[in-house]
């Protein structure tokens, strides 16, 4: 399976490789179509997912047993909102995290307030519910693996993962 998806990607890459005339569209030769100075998907290309998670940012921190949003985390997710506002054609889902203080259960359940926290700013910032869904990690899926607060903190946070398309159940 695994060659399978290396040879699929590496097709898919020489595919890619072999469009060298940028301008066969008469766009300036800048990749877009449609004036803009950016690679269609790229961080530069303000539609792309890679722009959203750059540019945008696609996490919020939160505070020691807290599901609160600070005005950091606000700024951010003002920002989300207007992204997906501005381009339909994606959902999200908010994963919530925690730190490994605390039992299995505990961390599951503030993981989960604080994708709620984040899905009900998004909402109330006019994104469609229907393109949002929530789901908790708990502390099993750490950024920073060691026992002090500059891991901690990396690891107390909201993702906002994008995806093309409607949401599965």
């Amino acid at each position: 399976m695994k060659h399978i998806a290396m040879t699929a990607l590496f097709v898919g890459a020489l595919a890619l490789s072999a469009c060298s005339n940028n301008d066969r569209f008469g766009n300036g030769g800048n990749g877009t179509g449609v004036g803009g100075d950016f690679v269609a998907g790229s961080p530069s290309d303000p539609r792309s997912p890679a722009y959203f998670n750059q540019t945008i940012g696609d996490r919020v921190l939160f505070a020691v047993d807290q599901s609160a949003l600070s005005p950091e985390a606000v700024q951010v997710l003002t920002q989300q909102a207007t992204w997906l506002i501005e381009n339909t054609s994606y959902t999200a889902v908010i994963e919530g995290h925690a730190d490994e203080q605390g039992t299995r259960e505990y961390n599951l359940a503030l993981g989960a307030r604080r994708a709620s926290a984040v899905q009900n700013f998004l909402i109330d910032r006019g994104v469609a519910p229907n393109r949002l869904q929530t789901v908790s990690y708990g502390k099993e899926r750490p950024l920073e693996i060691c026992s002090d607060e500059a891991c901690y903190s990396q690891n107390r946070r909201a993702v906002t993962v994008l995806a093309a398309g409607a949401l599965t159940s």
